[in-house]
């Protein structure tokens, strides 16, 4: 098994990992409106790994 594939493994059993990575994502890619064309979409994928790398490592 990847890596790739244990996260999403790992964040489909918890679901307020993605909860929490949506919302991280989407204040992401808002804080980053100002930059033209790529700005939301790498602002979105900054804040879901953030979410990623808070989550409870239990």
């Amino acid at each position: 098994m990847s890596k790739l594939d244990e996260m999403r493994d790992e964040i489909r059993s918890d679901p307020t990992l993605g909860r929490r990575m949506a919302k991280y994502g989407a204040v992401g890619a808002v804080l980053a409106i100002p930059l033209p064309f790529v700005g939301p979409i790498i602002g979105a994928a900054v804040g879901a790994a953030v979410a990623y790398s808070r989550r409870d490592k239990g």
